[in-house]
Formats: C-alpha cells, structure tokens, sequence
C-alpha cells in the first residue's frame, strides 16, 4: 500500500494547532493533526473548559470550551485528518519527507509545525500525606463543571491567574469562597487582584495548609498557618491550583535546539531541522510572550512559511482572506 504523503502535519491539537490547520486549509495545503489526547483543545479543554479567558483578540471574555469549539469549526472547513491518543515519539527525514513514528503507527509529510504547548504536564500536588486519599473525591486539581461546586464552601489555593479566576467565577454561586496563598503578593494579572480585593472572597495570606481534616472519603475543613497563627477553615470542596509539570518528552531527542525546556525559532518560525517549524507556547525567541493570543499570529507565520518551503513557486504573503471569498 502506498503511503499517504500529507504537505504538513501539525504535532498538539491545542488553539494555535486548531489556527495552523485552518490557516493551512487556506493555503490549499492537506493538513493533518496528531494529538496525543482524546479531545482536540490543549490544556483549554483537558485543564479548565469552563473558565474564562480575558485576552483573545474580539472577545471581552469566552469560555475556554467555547473558544476550542469555534477554533474547530474553523479548522474543519478543509476537512484536515485528525489523530487522536497518539504521541509523536520520532521525527526523523528521509529523502524530502519526514517519518513521524507514533505510539501506533507512522505517518508522512514534507513539512512539520510542532504545536504542543507546554508538553506533557501533571499538576502539582498538595504535598501533604494524606492528600492522595482525597483525590478524584473533593479534593481537585481541575474544574471540569463549575456547576459540581454550587452551594458549596470552597477552598481554592494559589496566587495565580487560574486561583484566582477561579474564585471570581465560584464567587457568585457558592455561600463561601476562601482563597489561600503562602505570600502577600499574587503572581496574576493585576486587574484580577484588583477584583479579587473587591469581591466577597476571604483572602488569607501568607498562609500554608498543614492539615487536612476528613473521614478518608472527604475532606470537612482544612488548617491553615501563618506563623504561630493556626486557623481551621470549614469546606466541602478544595481547589489546588499550584501550577503544572510540564516536559517536552520525547520531543527533546530529536535534535532540535531546545533552551529551557522550549524550542528555539526564528522570525519565520523555523527550527534549527529544515522543514520543522514550532508556534505557540513550544517555542521561544528573543522577547517571546506566552500567550494564546501569540500563538494565534506565529501559527499563519509558520504555515505561510512552510508553504514556500514545499512549494518554492508559492508567494510565502498569501492574499487576504478577504479577498478569497
């Protein structure tokens, strides 16, 4: 059986992957995604579907699920191939095409953006030890259904932009939102702190959990410590939003030029390897902001790129979009 020879296969199915496809579409190019989980939308669907994110171009605020959903309505106008539960484990050139070899199979393409976010990543844990017992139970490290949390006290813990938006979107709903944090300062946005210090959340800095109080199927309170001060906080739900793990895998022995723990591109988006391209949080340059709203510009960058790199005659400046239909 011949094989079936894609112009470019885009590694992680998350929002700049999802803006490559269609934007590949565009391009005329047959386009293919391998994501290694069971859904198409990164973290934004796998970590937290029903928060809100403030920073994508057009939209005040959306819903994480929301925005993946457009972005594949988008993409599957050109019907690209889509793979999912494979992980990417080999990359390697033949001749003027490159074999990906997955956990599953072997696919074949001209060109390769690399797509993948931060990698494989796993929450930090509360590192207490009777911590694992409560998990999957109301102890959580993602929100999957705000609605699971509606008339109950939550403790959520952390100082970054998801503790923090997480407060302000339980606020409304539940009787009792206390949010946790060993320092003064947040690491959020600074609006987010601005509504945080306005809202009805029981801020409680610098404080650290020592203690979970429960019957082994339930967390009941937790205890809290500033120093010689000890607090006892009643709850039926606590929120760990400590921050991910995060490791590119396999992605690091395929001799690309990898600085803290990110692929280095240049304004093109080209890799040091001729024909493998990288956009979105993968990758970095010299004053590189991870944002999705980033990868949603290096992702057309990248394809428009790749574009005249297999098809040399191909303008790498397409016409406007507007000018298509």
């Amino acid at each position: 059986m011949a094989k079936e020879i894609y112009d470019i296969t885009i590694i992680g199915g998350g929002p700049s992957g999802l803006f490559a496809a269609f934007y590949g579409g565009m391009r005329q190019m047959k386009v293919k995604i391998i994501e290694s989980m069971p859904q198409l939308g990164g973290q934004l669907s796998a970590l937290y579907p029903e928060k809100y994110i403030y920073d994508v171009a057009g939209f005040p605020k959306v819903l994480a699920q929301d925005l993946v959903n457009n972005l594949k309505e988008q993409a599957m106008q050109f019907n690209p191939t889509v793979v999912l539960e494979e992980s990417v484990q080999n990359v390697e050139k033949n001749e003027d095409v490159f074999e990906l070899t997955t956990d599953k199979a072997v696919h074949y393409s001209k060109a390769v953006l690399i797509t993948a976010g931060v990698g494989a990543f796993q929450p930090r844990r509360l590192e207490l030890a009777a911590a694992q017992q409560y998990e999957g139970k109301n102890l959580h490290y993602f929100v999957n259904d705000l609605n699971t949390f509606a008339g109950k006290r939550v403790l959520v813990c952390g100082g970054g932009d998801s503790a923090l938006d997480w407060s302000l979107m339980l606020e409304p709903i539940s009787p009792q939102v206390t949010l946790t944090h060993r320092r003064d300062k947040f690491r959020a946005h600074e609006h987010s702190v601005e509504q945080l210090m306005n809202s009805k959340v029981a801020v409680k800095t610098p404080y650290q959990i020592t203690e979970l109080i429960g019957d082994g199927e339930n967390i009941s309170a937790v205890v809290l410590e500033n120093g010689d001060i000890k607090e006892t906080v009643e709850v039926d739900a606590v929120i760990v939003n400590y921050g991910f793990i995060s490791s590119l895998g396999p992605i690091k022995t395929w001799g690309l030029d990898i600085q803290k723990n990110s692929i280095v591109v240049n304004s093109r988006m080209e890799t040091n390897i001729k024909g493998i391209y990288a956009a979105g949080d993968v990758c970095t340059y010299d004053g590189k902001v991870k944002l999705i709203a980033s990868g949603f510009g290096e992702a057309p960058t990248a394809i428009n790129n790749a574009k005249s790199y297999i098809d040399p005659n191909a303008k790498t400046q397409p016409l406007h979009s507007t000018s298509l239909f």
